[in-house]
């Protein structure tokens, strides 16, 4: 399953929730990122999967 389809996912329920946190809202802002796939967003996919691999 793709990560940005888990992020949306995570974003429509926190949404619903209508509680969102300051780690909930930079999971919005990744899923942000993701989604519209701006100069910007490589360097975050980039800084993800390093982050990702790193613990993996």
């Amino acid at each position: 399953m793709p990560l940005v389809v888990v992020l949306g996912i995570i974003t429509v329920l926190l949404v619903r929730s209508r509680d969102v946190r300051a780690w909930e809202a930079v999971l919005i802002g990744l899923f942000g990122f993701y989604l519209a796939m701006t100069p910007m967003g490589w360097a975050v996919v980039a800084t993800v999967n390093w982050l990702l691999g790193g613990l993996g």
